[in-house]
């Protein structure tokens, strides 16, 4: 597994944090999920987690969200 670089970090948090960010929040889940999200230091692969933490269904809406740059991160991360 590989550290990506600071932009495909940033891109893949951000993905996450919109996708997040798209859902209600009345019993605070997505406060903790979007808190979880900003604890995760770009090291090794934790830019991963931010792809991981969906199901497939959130995972194709996180795809269809990022650059060529991320996908090809993602397809030799898995």
């Amino acid at each position: 597994m590989n550290t990506p670089s600071q932009e495909i970090y940033n891109e893949m948090k951000s993905i996450a944090t919109q996708v997040w960010s798209s859902y209600d929040n009345t019993y605070g889940y997505v406060t903790e999920k979007l808190n979880y999200i900003n604890s995760i230091k770009n090291i090794q692969d934790n830019a991963m987690v931010f792809y991981r933490m969906f199901d497939n269904s959130n995972q194709e809406t996180f795809r269809a969200n990022a650059t060529l740059q991320v996908l090809e991160y993602i397809n030799n991360n898995k």
